[in-house]
């Protein structure tokens, strides 16, 4: 299986800030030791402007080439706005535009990042500055204007920002489990939004995925699926405000990749948040869902 990563996912911040940017170094160096040649990782290109501004407006992406955001959206966005950040949201951006044309020829693949579902398409909120799932969607689309696109969403966070620019669009649907009353404060409705109680334990949010997930792909009928994964549900994450153990995780990681598997879908997997209390931990979590993607891709 095909994965991408690129050294400069890493974007230095200060030991304080609460984004774990050392998971992506760590989760990719675990996926090298553990997988073997079952998975072969290669470095992306930035994502080019033409695909950016299918789904960013142009003023916005200039704004954070410049540095020039207001107060209340450096605020919202939770990062320091400029060219280098700019720089290495476009090579993450450019690795799912990778990953979805590897999966097209190989049915699954991952970008070992992604799933910035909080950004909007003239803003960014939580961490998110390009939704790279938005972009590649429309790249697909512009290909293949015909294509039904499921986003699974499995990440504790509502994807308001991949929500809302979808909204209109009725070959993309959205499907998202997390904490109803937990970031973001305003929720953007999806297709199918299954909002858990704050503290959820793993056995009951197992029991809603796997009521909803299946028959929600069996109605929509997708060409194409991508899955944010996730790893902030779980119980040690700071900011998840769920309880899910390790063997839940790997539960999880299972159903989907069943209903992926037996619909013989092509597939882009992401890596969506994790804040974990243990820094490592997130990213063994990250590195456990794509060695079980390479499992099922075997």
């Amino acid at each position: 299986m095909r994965c991408f990563y690129h050294p400069d996912y890493v974007f230095p911040l200060p030991d304080t800030h609460p984004f774990p940017m050392d998971k992506f170094w760590r989760a990719e160096a675990m996926i090298r030791a553990e997988a073997g040649p079952a998975v072969t990782v290669e470095e992306p290109e930035p994502a080019p402007w033409e695909d950016l501004r299918r789904v960013h407006h142009p003023d916005y992406l200039e704004r954070i080439r410049t540095g020039t955001l207001d107060a209340v959206a450096a605020l919202k966005l939770g990062l320091p706005a400029g060219e280098n950040l700019l720089t290495r949201s476009r090579l993450e951006t450019g690795g799912t535009l990778a990953a979805m044309d590897a999966a097209l020829t190989d049915g699954l693949a991952c970008n070992l990042a992604g799933g910035t579902h909080h950004a909007f398409a003239d803003r960014g909120e939580g961490y998110c500055v390009l939704n790279d799932v938005a972009v590649a969607i429309r790249r697909l689309q512009a290909r293949s204007p015909q294509w039904r696109i499921a986003v699974i969403d499995t990440d504790a966070h509502q994807g308001n920002g991949t929500h809302a620019i979808f909204a209109s669009d009725a070959r993309v649907f959205t499907y998202s489990i997390h904490v109803a009353r937990n970031y973001p404060s305003v929720k953007v409705p999806g297709c199918l939004d299954v909002g858990l109680p704050r503290y959820v334990a793993g056995e009951h949010y197992l029991e809603q995925l796997e009521a909803t997930l299946g028959p929600a792909l069996d109605d929509f009928r997708p060409d194409f699926i991508f899955w944010i994964a996730g790893a902030d549900p779980h119980v040690d994450d700071r900011f998840g405000q769920m309880r899910l153990t390790d063997a839940d995780f790997a539960s999880r990681d299972e159903h989907v990749l069943g209903l992926i598997r037996t619909r013989g879908l092509p597939a882009v997997v992401l890596y969506g948040g994790g804040y974990n209390r243990d820094r490592v931990h997130t990213a063994r979590l990250h590195a456990l869902t794509v060695l079980r993607v390479a499992a099922s891709a075997a």
